[in-house]
C-alpha cells in the first residue's frame, strides 16, 4: 500500500520559529479549528474557548512558543505572512486585554492563564504533541477537536489521520529509497528530475519552479538577516547571537550592499579548509538564531533543524559555484525527496524520535542535494544521505529550558558539516560496495526512536536539560 503523498512544499514550508512541531504545527491546528467553527456555522455562537496542551507540547510548549502560536492561529493570522515584529505586541495585547478575536471576526473574553492549559502529566496515545480545542456555544452545545502536530509542521486531526491533501496519480510513486532508485534506473532520470515529474501531478512546472524560488528567497533572506543581526536571544537563557560577529570577523573590511554582493565578498575570503568550516557554521548559526527569535524560517524539514539545508546550499553557492536557479532547484528537489522518505518510513518529530529525526534527517537531505549538484550518480546521492543519517543515529533531543537554543543551534552546524563530509565520502566511493542502504538506515532510525527513553524526546526531562543549571524567568 502506498503511503502518504508528499510534495516538496510539504517538506519545505515557510513559517515562523522556533519549532515546526511546537510552533508551526499548533498554529496550523488553531487555524484549522477556527475554520472548522466557521464551516459548522457556529463561530458567532462561541462564548468561550479552552485549549488543552498534552505531552511534549505541554512540557516544552512555553519555550517553543506553542502558546503564542495558538493565540495567533485562533486570531486568524497566518505564519507565512504575519509580520514577525508583531508577534510580541499582539500576544501581549491578548494577555492584557483578556480578549481574543477568533478568525479576526468574533471577539470573546479570554484569560490566557485560565483558558490555555498545560497538562504536564497527561499524554494522548497517538502522538506526544497533542492539543485539544474546546469551544462552548451560547446555545449550550460545545465543539471539541483534537489535533496532533506530528513533526515538520504536519498536523493531523483526530479521527482523520489518513486525510491529507487530495490524492493524485503520481507517475513515479515512491515510499522508499529502493522505489526511488528503481524509477531512476528505469528512466535514466536524476532524482531531482523524478521529483519534478511527480510535482507536475499537482501543478504546472512554472508554478513549481516559482514555489521553489519562493522557498529559496525565504532561505537566503533568513541567512542574510541572521548574519547581520546582533543581540541576545529571547527566553531567559541569555544566549548571545554569534553569526553577525562571525560574519564581520570573516569578512574584515570588505563592503557590500545586498545578498549578491555579500556572496562575492564571501568568495573573496578564500577557500581554505578552516575558512570554509567557519562560513558553514556561520550560515547555520544565522538561520537558527533567527528561528530562536521568532523569525521567518523554512522547515527543512523542521524548524529546529532549519539551518542545515540552507547552510549546505549556501556553501554550494559560495564555494562550489552553484549560484544558478537551475542548480538551486535541483538541490532543493533532491533534498525534499530524502525528507519525504524519512517521513514515510520513520518520523520527522523529535517528540517521537529524538533529534536524529530532525538534525539527522536534515543532514541526510542536505548531503543528498549537494551530492547530486556536484555530479554524483543516483546511487551516490542515496549513499550520501545514508552516511549522514547513520552518524546521527540515537541523537537525543534535550533542549535546555525547553528553548530551541542549546544545544539546538550549534547542533545545526554539526549537521551541516556532516552533510558535506557525507557527500564527499559518497562522491569518492563506489556505491556498489556499500554495506548499508538508505532504507536500512530509515528502518534503524525508526527502531531507535521506538527504543529511546521518552525523557530524551523533546521533553527537557533528561540530558543537558537537567544537567545545566539555569534560572528562567517565571512565565
Amino acid at each position: 500500500m502506498q503511503r502518504e503523498q508528499i510534495s516538496v512544499f510539504d517538506i519545505f514550508k515557510i513559517g515562523i520559529g522556533p519549532s515546526s512541531s511546537h510552533t508551526l504545527g499548533p498554529w496550523r491546528a488553531a487555524q484549522q479549528f477556527v475554520q472548522s467553527l466557521e464551516d459548522k456555522q457556529v463561530l458567532p455562537l462561541v462564548e468561550q474557548v479552552k485549549i488543552l496542551l498534552y505531552g511534549s507540547l505541554a512540557k516544552t510548549g512555553r519555550g517553543h512558543g506553542t502558546d503564542i502560536a495558538i493565540l495567533l492561529g485562533l486570531s486568524g493570522d497566518d505564519p507565512v505572512t504575519f509580520e514577525v515584529d508583531q508577534v510580541g505586541p499582539k500576544t501581549t495585547n491578548i494577555h492584557t486585554s483578556h480578549k481574543l478575536i477568533l478568525a479576526d471576526k468574533h471577539q470573546i473574553n479570554f484569560d490566557v492563564d485560565a483558558d490555555l492549559l498545560f497538562l504536564f502529566n497527561e499524554s494522548l496515545p497517538f502522538h506526544p504533541n497533542a492539543v485539544t480545542f474546546q469551544a462552548f456555544l451560547s446555545n449550550g452545545n460545545a465543539v471539541s477537536e483534537t489535533y496532533y502536530s506530528i513533526g515538520g509542521g504536519f498536523v493531523v486531526k483526530e479521527g482523520a489521520e489518513g486525510l491529507q491533501k487530495a490524492e493524485v496519480d503520481l507517475p513515479f510513486p515512491i515510499d522508499t529509497a529502493s522505489n526511488l532508485l528503481h524509477w531512476c534506473m528505469k528512466t535514466g532520470l536524476k532524482i531531482s528530475e523524478v521529483v519534478m515529474e511527480n510535482e507536475l501531478a499537482w501543478r504546472s512546472e512554472q508554478e513549481t519552479l516559482q514555489g521553489v524560488q519562493n522557498i529559496f528567497t525565504a532561505l537566503k533572506e533568513c541567512i542574510y538577516r541572521g548574519c547581520h543581526t546582533r543581540g541576545t536571544l529571547p527566553g531567559g537563557l541569555n544566549v548571545a547571537r554569534r553569526a553577525a560577529s562571525l560574519n564581520k570577523r570573516l569578512l574584515g573590511d570588505r563592503t557590500y550592499n545586498n545578498y549578491d554582493e555579500w556572496i562575492t565578498a564571501i568568495r573573496s575570503t578564500g577557500n581554505s579548509f578552516q575558512n570554509t568550516l567557519d562560513w558553514v557554521s556561520c550560515f547555520a548559526l544565522a538561520v537558527n538564531e533567527e528561528n530562536a527569535s521568532f523569525g521567518r524560517v523554512v522547515t527543512a524539514p523542521t524548524n529546529g533543524a532549519a539551518g542545515v539545508v540552507p547552510a549546505v546550499l549556501q556553501y554550494f553557492i559560495a564555494f562550489c559555484d552553484g549560484y544558478s536557479n537551475e542548480r538551486i532547484v535541483q538541490f532543493l528537489l533532491t533534498a525534499s525527496e530524502i525528507g519525504s522518505i524519512f517521513k514515510k518510513g520513520a518520523t520527522l518529530s523529535a517528540a517521537m524520535g529524538g533529534c536524529q529525526a530532525e538534525i539527522g534527517v536534515s543532514s541526510a537531505m542536505a548531503a543528498a542535494g549537494l551530492t547530486e549538484c556536484l555530479g554524483g550518480t543516483q546511487r551516490q546521492v542515496l549513499m550520501a544521505a545514508e552516511i549522514a543519517m547513520e552518524h546521527h543515529l540515537g541523537l537525543t533531543c534535550d533542549p535546555i529550558g525547553g528553548l530551541v537554543q542549546v544545544p539546538c543551534i550549534e547542533r545545526n552546524t554539526m549537521g551541516a558539516i556532516k552533510a558535506i563530509t557525507a557527500s564527499q565520502l559518497a562522491l569518492q566511493t563506489n556505491p556498489d560496495n556499500a554495506k548499508v542502504s538508505l532504507d536500512a538506515v530509515v528502518k534503524t532510525m525508526w527502531q531507535t526512536a521506538l527504543d529511546m527513553n521518552s525523557k530524551y524526546k523533546e521533553t527537557s526531562d533528561g540530558g543537558l536539560a537537567i544537567n545545566i543549571p539555569i534560572s528562567l524567568p517565571e512565565c
